[in-house]
């Protein structure tokens, strides 16, 4: 049998190194030989040298091309993390320290899962790897730099930018509905088919003063909201109006011809589509809205199915709303998407407060006077004894209606989990559980006496 003589070395040990790769921006990524490859090319080189010590480099690559170093939402890094936690790694080699992390607190992180799988890393130019502890003090230092760094970055951008807006210079993504961007000169120009589209919401709005209507008007011409084609050819298109999305151009400064940063207005490089005139007549119209919002708000009281009212043709909730005419205030259930896209989009619409209340609240009385009712909530009544619950539901239909409005409208909302409104019938679904909770509530009993006394 032949023995290993002295001078004789131990196999080497294989050690699998990854090489992941990081560029901020998108920028140049598409050319043949980009700063990805050149990464990489710099850390093969690294690993080839260390061959000696049993180095190879895999073949997967792990590359985040336009990803910031800043968080670690990043596809490659997680592609990496995910190899190495399937123990396919033994070292991770980067150009740079900054490239895996700019975090101090997610490279600790980072760090922290490498340690517990035994893997290394080793960073190529600053010549230093984290199985010493000189190559772990180096590495803290240098991250710390790397995120002093980033914050004074941002520090410049955010000065940049409120600088820029100052001045009313456009500073880039979409552009509001009326304008396009002269990519050239980074300007903001008018397109004139939009433009006038806006000046018509304008005026439609101070003539009609109702943001419903004119979104149902809108979406029966075929109008749409801003429809662009970003710089690498995706186009977003538009969408169907609706009151929230009118009151977004109706708000928007930027058709003054100004532009805004934290609060504060500044005149802008592009030209104004609306006078000021016209502004401050459909300002006039929703600042008299809103007060008539607020007087509503006041004078409205409970409302019986308020978040338990659904229409079933749009699946959306109904929820209560308030109009005065002639000095008089009237209540209804008003479905959501007819109110945001117009009452023409939904059949349902809006219904009349007090007769859907006043159906929800006879059935719900029928129930509770239905022997089997009675018999299967006492079925769950451990804690409560079946003659007290049966004379409590008799007390309860008996005393409806001299209970107050809120006392009203907590137990409906104890008793009645969802109503859904069909064209020509509702659906009631009753919480036998919220019979019994509210039964159990001495607090109950007491309110019902005070109400009949």
């Amino acid at each position: 049998m032949r023995r290993q003589s002295d001078t004789e070395q131990a196999p080497i040990q294989r050690v699998r190194c990854a090489i992941y790769t990081r560029k901020s921006t998108d920028e140049n990524l598409d050319a043949e030989f980009n700063s990805l490859d050149a990464q990489r090319e710099s850390a093969e080189a690294y690993i080839a040298s260390q061959r000696h010590e049993g180095w190879v480099a895999l073949p997967t690559r792990y590359d985040d091309g336009g990803f910031s170093g800043s968080n670690m939402e990043r596809p490659g890094l997680q592609r990496l993390l995910e190899d190495l936690g399937a123990g396919r790694i033994d070292c991770v080699v980067v150009y740079k320290v900054d490239r895996l992390s700019r975090s101090l607190l997610d490279f600790a992180r980072i760090i922290e899962i490498f340690d517990r799988r035994e893997v290394s890393f080793v960073s190529v130019t600053q010549q230093f790897t984290t199985t010493t502890s000189m190559g772990r003090l180096t590495l803290n230092i240098l991250l710390s730099f790397a995120q002093f760094e980033r914050e004074i970055i941002a520090e410049r951008i955010r000065d940049k930018v409120a600088s820029a807006r100052r001045k009313g210079k456009y500073m880039g993504g979409m552009p509001a509905l009326g304008y396009d961007v002269d990519r050239a000169n980074r300007r903001l120009v008018v397109n004139p088919t939009e433009a006038e589209l806006v000046q018509r919401v304008f005026r439609r709005f101070v003539q009609t003063g109702s943001t419903t209507r004119l979104a149902e008007e809108l979406s029966e011409q075929g109008q749409t909201t801003k429809c662009w084609t970003t710089k690498q050819g995706i186009t977003r298109a538009g969408k169907p109006w609706s009151k929230a999305r009118l009151y977004q151009v109706l708000h928007n400064p930027l058709y003054l011809g100004e532009v805004t940063h934290k609060g504060q207005r500044y005149p802008g490089e592009h030209e104004a589509i609306i006078t000021r005139e016209l502004w401050d007549q459909a300002h006039a119209v929703l600042a008299k809205h809103c007060r008539a919002s607020g007087e509503r708000a006041r004078a409205k009281g409970p409302a019986l199915l308020r978040g338990i009212l659904r229409c079933a043709h749009c699946g959306c909730a109904m929820g209560p709303v308030f109009t005065k005419r002639r000095g008089r205030m009237y209540r209804y259930y008003l479905c959501l998407h007819a109110s945001r896209h117009g009452h023409s989009s939904c059949p349902t619409r809006s219904l009349a407060a007090g007769e859907i209340e006043g159906v929800v609240v006879e059935q719900l009385r029928r129930l509770l006077r239905t022997p089997q009712m009675v018999a299967g909530a006492c079925q769950g009544a451990a804690t409560v004894g079946k003659r007290d619950l049966a004379r409590a539901l008799a007390a309860l239909d008996e005393r409806w209606d001299q209970l107050p409005p809120g006392e009203q409208e907590r137990i409906v909302q104890s008793l009645v989990t969802r109503v859904e409104i069909h064209p020509d019938w509702a659906d009631l679904q009753i919480s036998s559980a919220g019979l019994v909770a509210l039964i159990a509530d001495p607090t109950h009993h007491t309110r019902t006496r005070e109400a009949g006394a």
